[in-house]
């Protein structure tokens, strides 16, 4: 027996169609789980995503693209100077929040922690962990929205999701961006299921930070738009036609599914208009602080950050280009559960009409698909987008198993273990241990650097030790070489040539193509180190091979 009663719950505060679902008193009863039982999954969840985020940060070499950023990091964190370019390498979001850190020890320490700041891959890698802890932390608020049992399956399922760690131990925007993404999410759905305005703020913010993090934002936001449209319509159409006239009237002046009601609720027109006024211009401001590097690249960094999306749309049909399957291809390959209980679950959400929200993001998760999977461009760091929702609504379809049991964990819980099995081998494999294997079913290693570049590096700095580490020279003959850059910040004298040249430097990196003609052009005075391979050349990316030359006197 319910111990609310009937006076109480007749009192609520009013909550929109998008706030917590209506429930009567032996549904309440029987399919929600004790606070205890929360708390502990919750902690718990959150630990198993944190130590899989932050175990072992240096395991993975740089993909080329952290490199990139590594490189913009470097320069912003050591000169103070950053700009943002709409030809490359997406928002500026990413680097401020990577720089906070190492700005503080150069404020605590001053110039002689020059060298470093702080500035490590696992430091660097930290970022984009945290977020995607944070990421599963906001799945756990959506809990009224969905249910206790969808908010914890959802936030386990993508603590171990393959990809979803994958690409939080990956110096790149994507982990940022999805954050951001939810955040508006979570924050219009606070808005208006308890009618404060000041969740437009913080949708606002997040919106903000989502820009300036990657020039997709449009597609996200356009789709979240229409994935709420078609809820509410939805909704509107056939929510409530299952019940009768009398529910029906009861349940909308209860709910405050109108408007006016909605506007008065918020405090009236003149409140409301003030509040959205104030959310545009914490939108337009983050926007411009950040695009303008602080005011330091003003206005230009503003009128770049609106040539951007006529850049990226014609870079969308010429770059990466795959058939328009292969996002789902991806997604069998290696989030099999998720798509499967995530099809499952938006199918509960269209037919059970209780809980609005679970079929918002079931839209949201497979609208976003498809919108994606109609650009060309495709990359596997673009999943996350995706995994994100559909995360969710997989969390809803072990909530709907929960529900159709009357509240008994039993059967739930053999398709979540099924799924956690299936997931959490996946991502120990695709994680720990073939990281850097590009064979076509790891899906998420993308011409991604080989693990022999960790090899290469302590060569590099066992020889630099020899001949006075940081003031050591380099020249590096290949036309490949990223991510060396981050791994060679510390040298002052690295020189990137990307073709043959004469050298008299104690240490020379060159391309598998070039070894005939570097080795005629050194002569007798380098030897070649050996790879573990045994081949004399270290495996870069697949197709990259470098070799690694030493001066004699060393």
């Amino acid at each position: 027996m319910s111990t609310r009663s009937t006076k109480s719950s007749a009192n609520k505060k009013p909550v929109s169609t998008f706030g917590p679902a209506d429930r009567n008193q032996s549904d309440a009863a029987t399919t929600d789980v004790s606070e205890r039982f929360w708390r502990i999954a919750a902690i718990a969840i959150l630990a198993v995503g944190a130590f899989l985020r932050a175990y072992n940060l240096n395991l993975v070499p740089l993909h080329h693209d952290e490199g990139v950023n590594g490189n913009f990091l470097v320069k912003l964190v050591r000169d103070g100077v950053y700009q943002y370019d709409p030809a490359n390498y997406h928002g500026p979001t990413l680097y401020y929040f990577s720089a906070f850190f190492p700005w503080l020890l150069k404020i605590l320490f001053g110039p002689s922690a020059r060298e470093t700041y702080g500035l490590t891959t696992i430091s660097i890698r930290l970022v984009p962990a945290l977020f995607g802890v944070a990421t599963i932390w906001l799945i756990l608020l959506l809990r009224k929205y969905v249910g206790s049992i969808a908010a914890l399956s959802g936030a386990l399922l993508l603590a171990i999701s393959p990809g979803a760690v994958y690409l939080s131990r990956y110096f790149i925007h994507e982990t940022l961006f999805v954050f951001f993404t939810l955040g508006i999410v979570l924050a219009m759905l606070r808005c208006f299921s308890e009618r404060n305005p000041f969740y437009l703020l913080l949708a606002a913010a997040s919106a903000a930070l989502m820009f300036a993090t990657k020039e997709t934002a449009m597609i996200s936001v356009a789709v979240l738009l229409i994935a709420l449209a078609m809820t509410l319509i939805y909704m509107r159409l056939f929510g409530r036609s299952a019940a009768p006239a009398k529910a029906r009237k009861k349940r909308k002046t209860s709910t405050g599914v109108g408007l006016s009601d909605f506007v008065f609720e918020l405090g009236g027109p003149i409140n409301i208009t003030l509040w959205l006024v104030l959310a545009v211009l914490v939108f337009v401001g983050l926007n411009i602080l950040f695009y303008s590097s602080f005011f330091t690249n003003y206005p230009k960094g503003i009128y770049d950050a609106l040539r951007t999306f006529d850049f990226w749309s014609k870079t969308g049909k010429e770059a990466h280009v795959h058939p328009i399957t292969t996002y789902i291809k991806w997604l069998i390959k290696q989030e099999s559960p998720l798509i499967i209980l995530g099809s499952l679950g938006a199918i509960a959400a269209v037919f059970s009409r209780k809980r609005p929200v679970a079929l918002f993001c079931s839209l949201w998760a497979f609208g976003l698909t498809a919108a994606y999977s109609l650009v060309p461009y495709k990359t596997p760091w673009l999943v996350l987008n995706f995994v994100v929702p559909l995360a969710i609504a997989a969390g809803y379809a072990i909530q709907t198993i929960y529900e159709f049991d009357r509240g008994q964990l039993r059967l739930p819980a053999v398709f979540l273990l099924a799924a956690v099995c299936v997931n959490s081998y996946q991502m120990v494999d695709l994680n720990f241990v073939n990281y850097d294997n590009d064979d076509t079913y790891y899906v998420y290693v993308y011409a991604h650097t080989k693990r022999d570049t960790n090899q290469l590096v302590d060569e590099i700095n066992k020889y630099a030790r020899r001949a006075s580490q940081g003031n050591t020279g380099i020249t590096i003959m290949s036309p490949d070489y990223w991510p060396l850059p981050w791994y060679l910040r510390n040298y002052s004298r690295v020189g990137y040539y990307g073709r043959l040249t004469q050298t008299v430097e104690p240490i020379v990196i060159a391309n598998e193509t070039q070894r005939a003609e570097v080795e005629g052009t050194l002569g007798g005075s380098y030897r070649l180190v050996p790879s573990g391979s045994g081949t004399g050349a270290f495996a870069l990316r697949p197709g990259v091979d470098l070799l690694l030359y030493v001066r004699g006197d060393l």
